[in-house]
Parts: structure tokens; sequence; C-alpha cells
């Protein structure tokens, strides 16, 4: 992978890229970040994550429990649009997260779930090399539900003072 990653910033970085024209960057680059989309692709993570996404698949109680939770999601939605006024948005809720507690009783769920978070942590991971390669400041998107700073991995270079 440190091969890819350095092509990756010869490519990106005209002065160590020599006299070569942008085309001929990009193509590169391009070139190199599918060799990299497929390297994570047979890693590890990915087989863990395509296992158990197949594996859930096929399990009838777990389909059953995200047939009923999609069935709670839609109704809350239905309730939200009136806000907590809506005479039966509490009650809607509780049933979500009701749902949402069967779910993760579902051993082939939890594992697709710390997988699928195991993957997306590795693709995170990943953005901030390369992001961090070309600039300290770049944001870099992640899926933490309590994001640190302003979406760049706890570096924050506003002056909002929000890290």
């Amino acid at each position: 992978m440190a091969h890819i990653a350095d092509a990756l910033l010869d490519t990106a970085d005209p002065a160590r890229s020599g006299d070569r024209e942008d085309s001929t960057d990009l193509a590169t680059l391009w070139t190199l970040a599918g060799e990299l989309g497929e390297m994570i692709k047979r890693s590890v993570y990915a087989a863990e994550y395509a296992h158990w996404k197949a594996v859930v698949g096929q399990d009838a109680e777990a389909q059953a429990l995200i047939r009923e939770f999609a069935k709670a999601k839609e109704r809350f939605a239905e309730c939200e649009r009136y806000g907590r006024f809506h005479p039966d948005y509490n009650e809607a809720l509780d049933q979500v997260y009701a749902w949402e507690r069967r779910l993760n009783e579902v051993e082939c769920i939890r594992r697709f779930k710390a997988a699928e978070e195991a993957l997306d942590r590795l693709l995170y991971e990943v953005s901030l090399t390369l992001a961090r390669a070309v600039s300290d400041t770049i944001k870099v998107p992640d899926n933490d539900p309590n994001p640190k700073g302003c979406g760049n991995g706890g570096r924050c270079s506003c002056s909002g003072g929000c890290g």
C-alpha cells in the first residue's frame, strides 16, 4: 500500500511529478485509486462485511425483524412530520427504539453491524491518510454520530473554536 500512496502523492504534487501533463497525472491517479479500492475489497474487513451481509440476508428471523423495524420507522416518520405535537409521536418513537433493541439481540445482525463499522473505520482512515498528505485542513467526513471538530478528524482550523 505504501507504493500506491507514494504514487498517489507523486501524481498530486506537481513538484514531485516532473513534466507530466495533467491528463496523464489524472489518469494515473484514477488508476491508482482503483487499485487501492481493489485492495480494500480484498481485505479481511470487506470479506467479513460481505459474509455477514449475506448471512443477514438469508436469516428469516433477521429479515422479519428488519421489515418490522422499517414499518416502525415509517410510522414514526409520519408522526415526525408534525413534530412532538402529533398524538402518537412518543409511542411511535418508543416503538422504533424497541424494534432496534430487538434487532440488536440477533447475533448475525450484531456481527454485521460490527463488520460494517470496522470497514467504515478502514475507509475513514484511508481517506484521512490521503487528505492529510494534501493538507492538514481538508475535511474528511465520517459516520461518527458524535463528530469532533468540524468534520476533519478532530482538528479544527476554523476560528469558531469548535474543536
